[in-house]
């Protein structure tokens, strides 16, 4: 990872919309790191400690482990962990499940939806945002 750009986890079991989150995230000014599974990115979350600083995480993945989960672990490494959920399915399940500071984007969104997210949870401008 680059030293002047911050980490962020993505979660995000549709390999089609890697390229798009990846690309618009990378254009925000964010070093990108994408987990395919619940799992994987708890693997991730556990063993590089202090290299994300957000994560960005489908609700709805494949696998056993699911986005909420991954949002709940991360917390538990650090409880103001910024996350951005993503979801096509899930939204209603936000205020019971969200943990606080965290932002609820409803697929499909722009990619500028996505960096304005994860900027204001980080409290950091923009960069480059795509339109």
């Amino acid at each position: 990872m680059v030293a002047d750009k911050l980490g962020i986890l993505v979660v995000e079991d549709d390999a089609l919309l890697h390229g798009m989150i990846e690309e618009a995230l990378t254009d925000g000014g964010f070093e990108v790191a994408i987990a395919p599974s619940g799992e994987e990115a708890m693997t991730l979350l556990t063993g590089l400690k202090g290299k994300y600083v957000a994560l960005v995480t489908d609700i709805n993945l494949s696998a056993k482990i699911d986005g909420w989960q991954v949002a709940k672990h991360a917390r538990q490494i650090d409880s103001q962990f910024p996350v951005v959920y993503m979801t096509g399915a899930s939204a209603d399940d936000w205020g019971a499940n969200g943990v606080p500071n965290s932002v609820l984007l409803t697929k499909p969104f722009a990619p500028a939806q996505l960096i304005t997210a994860v900027s204001q949870l980080l409290n950091v401008p923009p960069t480059g945002a795509p339109t």
